[in-house]
């Protein structure tokens, strides 16, 4: 009687980095040749629990360096409470866990919650990273999502339609240290959605479709790679993760060697230990001029690889690009092209990082930023400041936002005229950038009106930067309004919230005479004034 695995095939499926237009890992999916067997495996745990040993095995046998995607359902994970016999086979072909992603698939409903719960928490000790396949068009509830944790949600097509939605759950899988994926791309205009919508990975026919042997290039539409809405700080060094090439520390030259000669892709091998943690790292070029020297294979080519290796250069999952190039900074000017290990809270190696990704993304991003500058102050517009608002509200960061503007203004212009105008706008800015340090940000969203983002503690400096001095435009005396909100951690859910606390602060400001401080909190009435007076000086005297 013919047995399942002798009529059950695989296929991969490349899941491509949107951001570098490489391809970061392939997913294994079961082609049966008849039957349905995947009906069959959601409902017996032991029947799924193989086929995804059978998985892992098929790309082993296609030796493929790129991480996995293995497909298990809920139920199963529920019911067998761990998959020890992948853990097995994974030891078994010289990887890593943490190079298999388990695709957690619908469907949830009847799927013990804690169960599934305790399941995931065995598969993450073990070092498997988890993903949760088919949100958006399966039966998974948000708050089950969010206890699940993943590293990466994969999220139906369909939505594409809806891209508000795929921005949404952006915000969400930013909050939980997650990536978002689409699955399912057919078109350019769905992958054009998909990257402007803030997705970071995708997988489709697009791409390439699910191929017997894995796919050594994909198809990726012109103009692209090219770099995703980011924040100021830089964009997270996640984005930009390519997989690594990695042997045990104990390898061999010899096996470098082989490994370099038969991938020409693969810049560099980390060596690690069995936890996966970087020991050493082996760039390319230095290595292999090494070995082709005179006597160079015969003096290392079985002596541990380790010794024509550096000290590894590591950052974590959630550093940003900024803090990668200090990293790289580091150290020898011929170790710049090296390769950064990117790791995980644990020390293990989850891929890699090159620097000329790193360069071109901040470069495209200081571009951005550039275009968003106010041409008047060359200061950002409202936007950059209220990103980082968001950022710190869910940071749990207490903040104060303040608001700034010129009395009269309009009275200004019309009497000492256009050009002293801009040059009073001019020297506010100024002014607000000599005081801002360390966390501060200031913006110029227009006309007189400045935003400023401060710690708290910064208000003092800050207030007495602008409120404290004489101000004047074409001879004639100017005062300033100043109106701040400050934001304890959970007193706003995000940047639209703290402008409302703002909006009463800043009317109070301008009904006072003179210079005008105004402060209020969020969530809290009413309001302390710190500067200006009721009645004009003149009447005061």
């Amino acid at each position: 009687m013919r047995s399942w695995t002798d009529t059950l095939r695989f296929a991969f499926q490349p899941v491509v980095n949107l951001l570098t237009g490489g391809i970061a890992a392939l997913e294994i999916l079961a082609r049966p040749e008849s039957g349905d067997i995947l009906a069959e495996a959601r409902r017996d745990p032991e029947l799924d629990g193989r086929l995804a040993v059978s998985a892992l095995r098929a790309a082993v046998r296609r030796e493929t360096l790129l991480p996995l995607h293995v497909n298990v359902f809920a139920g199963t994970l529920a019911d067998l409470g761990r998959l020890q016999p992948l853990h097995d086979a994974v030891r078994e072909a010289g990887r890593m866990p943490w190079e298999v992603t388990l695709d957690v698939c619908p469907p949830y409903t009847h799927v013990p919650r804690a169960a599934l719960l305790e399941a995931l928490a065995v598969l993450r000790g073990q070092g498997f990273r988890i993903s949760a396949d088919g949100v958006g068009d399966g039966d998974a509830p948000l708050r089950l999502l969010t206890d699940l944790a993943p590293e990466l949600v994969k999220l139906d097509a369909s939505l594409l339609a809806r891209p508000a939605a795929v921005r949404a759950m952006r915000v969400l899988c930013d909050e939980m240290g997650a990536l978002l994926s689409v699955e399912g791309v057919e078109t350019e205009g769905q992958y054009a959605v998909a990257r402007a919508a803030g997705a970071q990975l995708a997988q489709g026919e697009l791409f390439a479709p699910p191929a017997r042997l894995p796919a050594a290039d994909v198809y990726v539409p012109s103009g692209a790679p090219g770099v995703l809405p980011a924040p100021r700080s830089g964009p997270p060094v996640r984005q930009f993760v390519r997989p690594a090439a990695l042997l045990p520390v104990t390898a061999s030259a010899g096996q470098v060697r082989a490994l370099l000669t038969g991938s020409p892709d693969v810049s560099g091998v980390l060596l690690v230990d069995r936890d996966g943690v970087p020991v050493r790292s082996v760039h390319r070029s230095r290595f292999l001029l090494s070995m082709s020297a005179r006597y160079g294979h015969a003096l290392y080519a079985d002596r541990p690889a380790a010794k024509l290796g550096d000290a590894p250069r590591t950052v974590g999952v959630d550093a940003t690009a900024w803090e990668v190039l200090e990293v790289v900074a580091v150290g020898g000017r011929d170790r710049t092209s090296d390769d950064v290990a990117v790791v995980d809270a644990r020390g293990r190696c989850v891929g890699v990082v090159r620097l000329a990704d790193l360069v071109r993304a901040l470069a495209e991003s200081r571009v951005e930023e550039a275009a968003g500058l106010n041409p008047l102050t060359r200061l950002p517009g409202s936007d950059a400041i209220t990103g980082e608002v968001d950022r710190r509200i869910a940071d749990g960061r207490a903040f104060a936002l303040s608001w700034l503007d010129v009395d009269r203004f309009k009275e200004v212009n019309d009497g000492a005229g256009f050009a002293a105008g801009d040059e009073l706008i001019r020297s506010v800015g100024q002014a607000l950038l000599r005081s801002a340090g360390g966390a501060t940000r200031v913006g110029h969203i227009g006309g007189d009106d400045f935003l400023v983002l401060t710690e708290p503690e910064g208000l003092d400096p800050l207030a007495a930067s602008v409120l404290d001095v004489p101000w004047s435009a074409g001879g004639r005396p100017v005062t300033l309004s100043l109106a701040t909100v400050l934001c304890a951690p959970g007193t706003v859910p995000d940047h639209r919230y703290a402008a409302a606390g703002l909006a009463p602060l800043k009317k109070a400001a301008k009904a006072l005479h003179g210079a005008s401080w105004v402060l209020g909190r969020a969530g809290a009435p009413g309001y302390e004034v710190r500067r200006g007076s009721d009645v004009p000086a003149a009447a005061a005297g």
